[in-house]
C-alpha cells in the first residue's frame, strides 16, 4: 500500500472510533471477494439468458420453474462460500460501536454469516422465500429447492425473496436505511461502483445531513471527489486495518 492509502486509512480509522453513530453501506465489491458472482459484463449469463431477463416479476409469471431453475444455481454457489476479512471486519466493528447500521445491496446472507446483526438488506435475501398467495416470509436453507416449491401454511408457490428488476424497495426497509443515514455522523461506502439507485446517492444524502463520509472501493466512483475519505483497494484488506 501507497503512504497516501495509509494515511487515508489511518484518518478513517480515527473517525471510525471517535464517531457515536456509524453507518455501512456495502456493495457487490465485498461479496465479490469471497467469490460471489457479480452478473456485470462478462460472465453475466446463466446458460443463454441474462441476469436481467431472469431476475423479473414477468420472468417468473412467464416461467416460474425456469426461473426458481435459476436461483437454485445460485443458491449452489452461494452455499459453500464463506465471509472474508472485509466481512469479519464489519462484524467485529458492529461489536465495538454502540449505534451501528450496516445497509447492504447484497442478497448472498454473507453479512449475517460474518456476525453483522443489525442489518437492513435493500434488495432481499436469496436464503428467505416469500409466498406468492399469504406473504408469509420465512428462511430456507435447503439447497436445492423443490423445483416449485409450495408454502406450507397455504400451499401457493414460493417466490425468492429479493428485490427484482422493475420492482420498488419495500418501503419499510428504505425508510429505516435513510433514518440511519440521515442521523449518522460517519458512513462508509464499501464495494459499491456508486451507479444503481437509490443506493448510489446514499452517500450524498449523509453528507447532505453533516456526516463524514468515506468510500472504500477498487475503483473511483462518480461520487469519488464528493467523499471526505476515498481508499482505492480491496475491502478484505482495508477493513481490518480499521480494527
Amino acid at each position: 500500500m501507497t503512504a497516501k492509502v495509509e494515511s487515508a486509512i489511518a484518518e478513517l480509522r480515527e473517525k471510525l472510533w471517535k464517531a457515536k453513530q456509524v453507518v455501512v453501506l456495502t456493495g457487490a465489491g465485498i461479496s465479490a471477494e469471497s467469490g460471489v458472482p457479480t452478473f456485470r459484463g462478462e460472465g453475466g449469463l446463466w446458460k443463454s439468458y441474462s441476469v436481467m431477463e431472469l431476475a423479473t416479476p414477468e420472468a417468473f409469471s412467464r416461467d416460474p420453474k425456469l426461473v426458481w431453475e435459476f436461483y437454485n444455481w445460485r443458491r449452489e454457489l452461494l452455499a459453500p462460500l464463506t465471509p472474508n476479512p472485509g466481512h469479519q471486519a464489519l462484524a467485529e466493528i458492529e461489536r465495538g460501536i454502540p449505534h451501528f447500521k450496516l445497509i447492504t445491496q447484497n442478497i448472498d446472507g454473507l453479512h449475517r454469516k460474518a456476525g453483522n446483526t443489525d442489518i437492513t438488506e435493500l434488495h432481499g435475501n436469496i436464503w428467505w422465500v416469500r409466498c406468492t398467495g399469504c406473504a408469509r416470509l420465512m428462511e430456507d436453507l435447503r439447497v436445492p429447492l423443490p423445483e416449485m416449491p409450495e408454502c406450507p401454511s397455504c400451499g401457493a408457490l414460493l417466490r425468492p425473496n429479493v428485490v427484482w428488476f422493475g420492482e420498488m424497495l419495500e418501503p419499510l426497509v428504505l425508510g429505516a436505511a435513510y433514518e440511519a443515514i440521515n442521523s449518522c455522523d460517519l458512513m462508509i461506502v464499501v464495494g459499491t461502483s456508486g451507479t444503481v439507485q437509490p443506493a448510489a446517492s446514499m452517500g450524498s444524502q449523509a453528507k447532505r445531513s453533516g456526516a463524514t463520509v468515506a468510500e472504500v472501493n477498487l475503483e473511483p466512483t462518480p461520487y469519488s471527489g464528493t467523499y471526505d475519505i476515498s481508499i482505492a483497494g480491496k475491502s478484505g484488506e482495508i477493513l481490518p486495518k480499521l480494527l
